[in-house]
């Protein structure tokens, strides 16, 4: 009877432990912020950086926090669904990448129905609901591609330019700016093409127009998977011109390094993850804060192309420490 006695006492002793322990830390995690990302895809580096600057946010910030997105940023629909499944969470914020910004709209417009605030990061869209807009001014971003790929090159030289399938109003600005800018410095624009961002269709439309414009002496790529997969042929097929693209993706950082790229211009994807999220707690908390976040551009040229493949490592490095030590809202 004393044995049974103790055991019973030390059953109850750890349930009102555990108990004790529920009720100390439930309300605390109740109260954590809850912010939900959606991105046009994770399956490119240039997502992958905006997802590491939000996850370190939600860290330093002791924010519930996370990030989705469909498998590819053609798949719009599946976003949609993205979007009305994270609604049914009642996350405290929304952050999206949209990528169809008119076909998002009516499920945005719900969020704003049900007083969650939505910050719109990187791709812009024509709705006046949202709460901030945080990315790259997309019209400096194309003119200052524009005139890096013009400085490279003399007045009369003809150049190609390759845009996404799937254009949104930011290709569209920016492939306008670098168009303005090249024209501006006497530079002739032999072609403009559009292609899927996939490997072997940005191959094939680049190597058809060195076939087509053997004399072509520069490229200007709305992105940098077009800039990486367009200078693959370029160099397959013997040419030594200068590929200019605009995300600053680490094998184009390599290029830079080693010497087969002179430059590029690229933007800041960790810090408009991390700025976005900073953004979405102020709006939380009914702090005032900007309607729009530049998260500015740079030049990457061998001078410092090293800095910032070492800055990308290390954000790999405390991803994966992160994810290693703790787990964010609805991954548990």
């Amino acid at each position: 009877m004393v044995r049974k006695g103790w055991m019973f006492l030390l059953v109850a002793s750890v349930f009102f432990s555990i108990l004790i322990g529920y009720i100390v830390t439930s309300p605390e995690r109740d109260n954590k912020p809850k912010i939900v990302v959606v991105l046009r895809t994770l399956n490119l580096e240039y997502w992958q950086m905006v997802r590491s600057g939000a996850e370190q946010a939600f860290h330093d910030f002791n924010i519930d926090g996370k990030v989705i997105a469909p498998n590819s940023e053609l798949q719009v629909k599946e976003q949609i669904t993205i979007l009305k499944n994270a609604l049914e969470e009642n996350p405290d914020a929304l952050i999206v990448a949209p990528n169809q910004p008119p076909a998002v709209i009516p499920v945005l417009k719900e969020y704003k129905t049900n007083n969650i605030p939505v910050m719109i990061v990187d791709t812009e869209t024509d709705w006046n609901g949202q709460t901030a807009f945080i990315g790259t001014d997309p019209y400096t971003l194309g003119r200052k591609s524009g005139e890096l790929l013009a400085s490279m090159l003399q007045p009369g030289d003809q150049v190609a330019l390759i845009g996404e399938t799937l254009f949104t109003s930011r290709e569209s600005v920016r492939m306008r700016s670098a168009r303005e800018a090249l024209q501006n410095a006497g530079v002739e624009i032999i072609t403009e093409q559009v292609v899927d961002t996939e490997r072997g269709k940005i191959r094939s439309v680049m190597g058809n127009v060195l076939k087509k414009f053997p004399d072509i002496k520069g490229v200007f790529a709305a992105n940098d998977e077009i800039a990486l997969y367009s200078l693959e042929e370029i160099k397959e097929k013997g040419f030594q011109i200068p590929v200019v693209g605009t995300d600053g993706i680490s094998d184009i950082m390599e290029d830079i390094e080693e010497g087969s790229l002179d430059a590029t211009v690229a933007q800041n994807p960790y810090d408009m993850g991390y700025l976005s999220v900073e953004r979405a707690l102020k709006a939380i908390k009914g702090e005032p804060g900007q309607k729009r976040i530049d998260s500015g551009v740079d030049l990457i040229t061998q001078d410092n192309a090293k800095q910032r493949l070492d800055f990308m490592k290390d954000i790999r490095i405390n991803t994966v420490s992160r994810k290693a030590n703790g787990s964010y809202w609805w991954e548990e």
